[in-house]
């Protein structure tokens, strides 16, 4: 193991805390699970083995949360608690990556891994989070930034970086970047709730979903994008908006992505090219929002909007 190796797990768990690595072989198809504290995977003895597993065609990974004290296996009920979020992208990685580095909606990431050309998992540290809150939010992320939809499980494992990926000939090392040390909480991740809830996620009975009373958020998406088809002026539905939902941590932010992802829904649908409506949508906020992350954030909206109606087409 690397030292770079070493040091992405002493950064991700403590020594005290139980881990789960997994060595998974290509061809033929094997795996192997280990259970261990922490301080016994840096010990240089088990170091080598990984590192000879690694060398002989074993991919290796570790599982995002730490497990409870005495666990054997890596099941749901196993993990002790949430420690990072994560996102997978392996389409069109750059262009994402550096649309989520700039996004308002979301903090630095504590960790970025390069685990092959174009291909990226991100962490954030957090605390805070129970476990269906973390589900919910990554789905959101993958929603928001073109990731993985299916890597939503707290089970989830990494690779390790400084370690060879093995899937491809010849292999790749897998690298990383740390661009922040924060750990962050819930509110930090400012995602669109009432857009994705009301429209990404179809009901799996095709809409014969019992009738419910709708949450207030619900209610503004369906006013918002009924007011914007009727012609309302944006800018004075943001203001309502968010003097209407004065209880929102950032009312302002909140209207804004509110009013800009049923904008571009709408663009979307009357058959405006995205880049169009990636260009309506910085020239809507050019005076509010940084040259460079009202660019960046115009381009995760469009992309957003135009994922939302995809599904909703499939639903």
């Amino acid at each position: 193991m690397s030292e770079i190796a070493k040091r992405f797990l002493s950064r991700c768990f403590l020594p005290e805390e139980t881990i789960a690595l997994l060595l998974r072989r290509e061809n033929p198809t094997s795996t192997k699970q280990r259970v261990v504290r922490l301080k016994r995977a840096l010990e240089p003895r088990y170091q080598a083995w990984l590192t000879y597993e690694n060398c002989t065609g074993a991919n290796v990974y570790v599982a995002a949360n730490p497990l409870r004290p005495g666990s054997r296996k890596r099941t749901k009920e196993s993990i002790a608690s949430v420690r990072h979020l994560y996102l997978d992208i392996d389409n069109d990685g750059n262009t994402r990556l550096a649309a989520l580095r700039t996004s308002d909606s979301v903090p630095p990431p504590t960790a970025i891994l390069s685990t092959s050309p174009g291909k990226y998992q991100v962490l954030w540290r957090v605390e805070g989070f129970d476990f269906d809150r973390q589900e919910q939010t990554l789905k959101l992320l993958a929603l928001a930034f073109g990731g993985d939809p299916a890597c939503t499980d707290c089970n989830r494992v990494l690779r390790i970086p400084g370690f060879l990926n093995r899937k491809y000939n010849p292999a790749c090392r897998v690298t990383v970047d740390y661009p922040d040390d924060s750990v962050r909480i819930p509110s930090d991740f400012r995602l669109l709730l009432p857009a994705i809830e009301t429209n990404a996620f179809p009901p799996a009975d095709g809409g014969r979903r019992q009738a419910r009373k709708h949450s207030h958020s619900e209610n503004d998406w369906a006013w918002i994008c009924d007011q914007l088809a009727q012609g309302k002026d944006a800018e004075k539905l943001t203001r309502e908006l968010a003097s209407r939902r004065s209880d929102k941590p950032n009312p302002i932010y909140y209207a804004q992505r509110t009013v800009d992802v049923a904008s571009a829904r709408l663009w979307l649908l009357e058959g405006i090219l995205i880049g169009d409506v990636i260009t309506m949508l910085e020239s809507r906020r050019r005076f509010e929002i940084s040259s460079t992350l009202c660019s960046a954030r115009a381009r995760e909206i469009a992309a957003t909007a135009e994922r939302m109606i995809a599904r909703r087409k499939t639903a």
